[in-house]
């Protein structure tokens, strides 16, 4: 669990969009970096492709809680937002990487200098949405082909940072991810 004391106002005027699958996203790295912006008065959607509830997982085969999503993909763009974050989960980020509008939405996001965060398996939809070329960026260490052959530059830290672009390896790196995600929110936005 994540254990970072916000006031509730470092990101009180910025606009979060936090992706979640119908099925198999990772729910620690959905639901801390999800509490950490919302407790620090930032306004939250959990967007998917569909509205209705996503079933989370733990460590990507169990069965966890399930969340509401509050908004499709077709019903935002990338303008409703400040800031967005990716969770991963395997099947989770396989699946959100097939949403052509989620795809662009993230693109239009990561093009317009937006802050983005992104853990774990969630960079498969970096790659898919064509914007790692050049950047240097983290994930799951299975991930690190697709990263290069999308012509990112993949390394193996804890977080990375590259011009907005907020990559974590995996629900181990949580405590760094979020207080980075903080500073760049707050930073950026």
């Amino acid at each position: 669990m994540v254990d970072i004391d916000v006031d509730g106002s470092e990101l009180e005027d910025v606009s979060v969009a936090v992706f979640l699958a119908q099925e198999g996203t990772e729910e620690v790295e959905f639901v801390e970096p999800k509490d950490l912006v919302t407790d620090a008065g930032a306004t939250v959607d959990v967007v998917g492709s569909e509205t209705g509830e996503g079933q989370t997982v733990n460590n990507d085969l169990e069965e966890s809680e399930s969340y509401e999503i509050e908004k499709g993909f077709d019903e935002v763009s990338a303008d409703d937002y400040d800031a967005v974050i990716v969770p991963g989960g395997t099947v989770g980020a396989d699946t959100l990487r097939t949403r052509d509008e989620g795809v662009e939405l993230l693109r239009q996001h990561v093009e317009a200098g937006k802050p983005t965060a992104v853990i774990c398996h969630g960079p498969w939809t970096l790659v898919e949405a064509d914007v790692v070329d050049g950047k240097q960026l983290t994930s799951y260490h299975s991930l690190q082909t697709d990263v290069r052959n999308a012509g990112g530059e993949w390394v193996d830290e804890e977080v990375v940072v590259d011009d907005g672009l907020i990559t974590s390896r995996n629900p181990d790196d949580l405590e760094a991810f979020c207080e980075t995600i903080l500073e760049e929110f707050d930073e950026r936005s």
